[in-house]
């Protein structure tokens, strides 16, 4: 197996990411893939590659890596300064990537995840179909460290006709999130439902790929019954008793025991995965009708 892309530094986390492990929930494997499945593949659109190849996803920037062959890449996700060779360049943009060169992301001043697409996909070897790394079960390729060797795939087909994007950085300040009620509504006070609403919750360092834990308003229970596990989704807004909620995102846990509030649409969930500690969060009410409504 080719060593194409030598990684020499990680920052504090690094994976490598697809569209995750679909068709496996009733064995208790969760799908994992992307938190930020938008600028995911957008990065992979830059470098032509076929939906569903494998990148790499960074937390906070800090990842260095180094070709050891020609490469075409892209760098999409959080708003943070880009590198080549000590040369400033443009995130959400093709960049060619020389043999012994050296790519570096910097630390973000918006969002919190970086895609990192290289043209061919990161071709290490999947695992139930998936070459996503679940940090919760620990299926997958594992994390990336410095040193780690990863073999880049053949290219299909030609590059894309637009080599730049241009985006808006993710939010710096309060971000609004679109959700639906329930499952589990009824099982909440009065006071908790306006509250979901009506007041902001920050996000706390207590968060990582499987959820964000937050800090707001209490979410109180009306019915204080044990409630048997039962399936969950990104999205979802796990309350336990602590009454502060739980946001799961992409590496969450396939059955939960507590009740569910509210649960984020499918579209805003890659909003949260880019919502970094000591950001705020609105909750909106949003119809579940429509093609953008799904919550899953």
């Amino acid at each position: 197996m080719s060593s194409d892309l030598e990684i020499a530094a990680t920052g504090p986390l690094a994976t490598v990411q697809d569209r995750g492990r679909v068709g496996y929930q009733h064995i208790g494997v969760g799908s994992s893939g992307a938190a930020d499945r938008g600028a995911y593949r957008l990065a992979n659109r830059l470098v032509g590659n076929q939906p569903g190849a494998a990148a790499i996803e960074t937390t906070f920037g800090g990842l260095v890596a180094h070709a050891r062959r020609t490469l075409f890449v892209a760098v999409t996700g959080a708003h943070c300064p880009l590198s080549l060779d000590g040369r400033a360049a443009a995130t959400n943009s093709t960049l060619l990537l020389r043999t012994g060169a050296q790519l570096r992301l910097g630390t973000p001043t918006a969002g919190v995840r970086s895609y990192v697409a290289v043209r061919g996909g990161i071709d290490v070897a999947p695992v139930l179909g998936s070459r996503a790394t679940d940090t919760l079960s620990g299926l997958g390729p594992t994390r990336l460290r410095a040193g780690t060797l990863l073999p880049v795939g053949h290219a299909h087909g030609s590059m894309p006709a637009i080599d730049c994007a241009p985006l808006p950085p993710p939010p710096a300040e309060n971000v609004s999130l679109r959700v639906v009620p329930g499952p589990r509504e009824d099982w909440f006070s009065e006071a908790a439902r306006a509250n979901l609403f009506d007041g902001f919750y920050t996000v706390t360092p207590r968060s990582d790929r499987v959820g964000m834990r937050l800090e707001g308003p209490p979410l109180t229970r009306r019915r204080t019954a044990e409630l048997p596990s039962e399936g969950m989704v990104a999205g979802a807004i796990q309350v336990p008793p602590s009454e502060q909620p739980t946001l799961f995102l992409s590496d969450h846990p396939v059955t939960g025991g507590y009740p569910v509030i509210a649960t984020v649409l499918a579209d805003d969930v890659d909003r949260a995965a880019q919502t970094r500690p000591g950001q705020t969060i609105r909750f909106l009410p949003s119809s579940p009708d429509g093609g953008d409504g799904r919550a899953c």
